[in-house]
């Protein structure tokens, strides 16, 4: 028998779309946003220490992308294909989509952390940062590494969670393990004098309680809609092919914008050294903050159009993918006007320091260029989410691949260093193409859309 919090979450899920999408992404946003606002007090922190500090914990960032890319990308898998089954009435094969998102997920993100830890610093000393900034960054992507089997299970949890449309525990969840986090960072940091390697331990400590969190409300407590019961456990190549036929593309997406994230560490190191991928490190920081309220309406949409997918319902389906659009590209627009007038107090927060302060131009001019970027950006990210939910990722991962991995590269390449404009025409390169992305996506978005209507009205 459901209780009333899983009937409510599931009320909600088949609703009215607009409705779902505030009342489902309001939750995230809040828990995400705490959640990036420690990793950007990481950065805040750790630039006390140094601009070397900063400058290795953005080094090492692409690193820390692909290890959560893959967990975002099996969690949106498993995410989409429960959002399926409870529009379909089918509980019994949520609960086992459940329990193979868990653990084949955590199996996976595990071993190839794991895989990449021996060639670390090689990389990025190949990269051309300098052995100071090189040691530092192996330093602290060593703790994150030996940590990552927690950070699978709190990210696949949460997304469990999501697909069913309980994204208020998953936001405490969130809520619960930032605040730990920013509260041992100045701990370990400074009082313990661990510097950069504290950062990493403070961060592992409040994924584990995350992790203890979403066990027990999944494996113990039971009082969500979807039932784990992991010891009857039986491998099903079925579930396993629908959470890998979203969620592998979706991975390949998010692990595609981590290795352009590599690439452009090593454009901004051809063009200003070490003192470009510092401003890059804080600055970016900034915009992951700022990019969050547009994360929480993706990860609704594809709940959202994915039960609306699983009950044939085009009108749902319509209108929950073109109001997010409308919405995150409103979204985007103020927090581009807020970035341009706040980027002065924003760059402060990264240069407060003596060793730091010469970064502060530089950073404030980066985050000018980004303006533009916040808006750009929304239509490309809401479309993937729509295509998550209707379980096409391969399309999902083609716009993120033409997005970030083809033109971000080759526009910052040819702005920053083909035509010599220097750290600005790197900034100037992944404006661009986000614009010229997002709007290829939301043609394909809006037509895709329509054609499932039109299918399902002649079988209808």
């Amino acid at each position: 028998m459901l209780n009333e919090k899983s009937k409510r979450n599931i009320s909600i899920l088949l609703g009215d779309p607009r409705k779902a999408i505030i009342k489902l992404s309001l939750p995230i946003i809040v828990g995400s946003m705490v959640q990036t606002l420690y990793n950007f007090v990481d950065g805040v922190w750790v630039a006390g220490v140094g601009s070397d500090s900063l400058g290795a914990v953005g080094l090492f960032m692409p690193f820390m992308l692909i290890l959560s890319s893959l967990a975002m990308g099996i969690g949106v898998g498993g995410s989409s294909a429960i959002s399926r089954a409870i529009g379909s009435g089918n509980r019994k094969r949520a609960g086992n989509v459940a329990e193979h998102t868990l653990i084949v997920g955590t199996l996976i993100g595990t071993a190839i952390a794991f895989a990449i830890l021996p060639f670390l610093k090689g990389i990025f000393l190949a990269m051309g940062a300098s052995e100071r900034i090189s040691e530092l960054a192996y330093s602290y992507g060593t703790v994150i590494i030996l940590g990552s089997p927690l950070m699978f299970i709190s990210s696949l949890g949460n997304a469990i969670l999501r697909g069913e449309g309980d994204t208020r525990r998953a936001m405490y969840i969130m809520l619960t393990s930032s605040l730990i986090n920013m509260f041992l960072d100045p701990v370990f940091i400074f009082t313990l004098g661990m510097g950069v390697v504290g950062a990493a331990v403070a961060t592992v400590i409040s994924i584990a309680v995350s992790a203890a969190f979403i066990t027990y409300w999944l494996t113990v407590k039971r009082d969500t809609y979807v039932q784990l019961r992991l010891k009857y456990f039986k491998r099903d190549f079925e579930i396993l092919r629908e959470i890998f036929s979203v969620g592998f593309p979706s991975a390949l997406a998010q692990i595609s914008m981590a290795f352009t994230m590599l690439v452009l560490n090593t454009i901004v190191i051809m063009v200003g050294g070490d003192y470009g991928i510092s401003v890059f490190s804080g600055g970016w920081r900034i915009v992951m903050l700022a990019i969050v309220p547009l994360m929480g309406i993706a990860a609704a949409v594809t709940s959202v159009t994915g039960a609306a997918y699983g009950a044939r319902n085009s009108y749902n389906l319509r209108i929950s993918y073109l109001y997010g659009v409308k919405i995150g590209t409103l979204i985007g627009l103020v927090t581009g006007i807020l970035i341009w007038i706040f980027a002065p107090q924003l760059a402060y927060l990264f240069t407060y320091t003596e060793q730091s302060s010469y970064l502060a131009g530089g950073i404030i001019e980066f985050l000018r260029y980004m303006v533009i970027y916040f808006p750009a950006v929304a239509s490309g990210m809401l479309t993937s989410s729509m295509f998550r939910g209707i379980g096409r990722g391969l399309n999902s991962l083609l716009i993120t691949i033409i997005r970030a991995l083809v033109m971000q590269i080759i526009f910052a390449y040819f702005f920053g260093i083909f035509l010599g404009f220097g750290l600005a025409g790197v900034w100037m390169g992944i404006v661009i193409a986000n614009l010229i992305a997002s709007s290829f996506a939301i043609l394909w978005g809006v037509h895709t859309v329509n054609s499932l209507a039109r299918s399902w009205e002649i079988k209808s």
